[in-house]
């Protein structure tokens, strides 16, 4: 990853023995072919965030995805980079099976002006901000007789990804890896830990089990002891989880001890949230 005024690049080596792919149209469903994927939400808030997926053929699919889909999306096709560029190069040769191939390299360039559009923070960022990414490789199991190429019939997709997601479940922005913008020369910038991750941590544990709760009472609850979560409500250096039964589901919210304490709240929708940051 690189960056400046005007761009944010990313660049993946994908080692392949046989390189292929069949997608041409633009927004096609990349992740038909082997492809490669970038997951981008600037404020951390699990809504409003970037895909783009990108195969060996150069063909690209970016969308936006109001909320993930286990919140009902839905995710935006029509939603366009202009002014976005990439490329693949191909250390082999592109659908040819009777070859041996080393890897296929992605480069993106995407323009802060459209990562501006819903990154309700500045764009390009500043140096030492912090925006929340992970990436993934989509790779099919594929028989090779050295004249075709074709997917294993009954076999789903493998998925890689540099952040775990800890399920087989690409949005989940949660669990995404921060990234930090430095202006300082390679290997000077230190890391700057997000202190609210234990916190935004237990928001989510009790996002989640709000969902079971639901699944299975068909309502929401505002006690810790049923959703087996009382030992959240002793942990050091925040304040005990409130729950708030709303209109539309569930809300609730965990004070840190920070100088000026902020409040940071999870929805029924998992829209994260804390006060006095914007």
């Amino acid at each position: 990853m690189l960056w400046d005024d005007t761009y944010f690049y990313v660049a993946a080596e994908l080692e392949e023995p046989h390189v292929w792919g069949t997608l041409t149209k633009h927004d096609s469903v990349i992740f038909q072919d082997n492809d490669f994927e970038i997951f981008i939400d600037p404020d951390g808030d699990h809504h409003e965030y970037y895909e783009i997926e990108l195969n060996a053929l150069n063909t690209e699919w970016d969308l936006l995805l109001d909320a993930p889909y286990r919140n009902g999306g839905p995710a935006r096709n029509t939603w366009e980079i202009p002014g976005l560029k990439t490329a693949v190069h191909i250390d082999g040769s592109l659908n040819d099976p009777s070859d041996v191939d080393r890897s296929w390299t992605v480069e993106f360039a995407i323009p802060w002006t459209v990562l501006a559009e819903f990154a309700h923070r500045p764009a390009p960022p500043g140096n030492g901000d912090q925006w929340r990414l992970n990436f993934s490789r989509v790779e099919w199991q594929v028989d090779v007789n050295g004249k075709t190429t074709r997917k294993v019939q009954g076999k789903k997709e493998d998925n890689w990804v540099w952040s775990p997601q800890g399920a087989i479940d690409m949005h989940r922005p949660e669990t995404w890896g921060y990234v930090q913008f430095t202006t300082e020369e390679p290997g000077k910038a230190t890391f700057r830990r997000d202190a609210s991750v234990p916190i935004r941590e237990r928001l989510m544990r009790i996002y989640h089990a709000e969902q079971a709760y639901f699944g299975e009472h068909h309502r929401f609850t505002d006690s810790l002891a049923a959703l087996n979560l009382l030992d959240e409500a002793d942990k050091p250096k925040t304040s005990a989880p409130k729950i708030q039964i709303t209109a539309k589901g569930f809300e609730a919210s965990i004070d840190d001890d920070a100088p000026k304490p902020r409040t940071y709240r999870v929805r029924e929708n998992s829209r994260l949230s804390v006060s006095n940051e914007r």
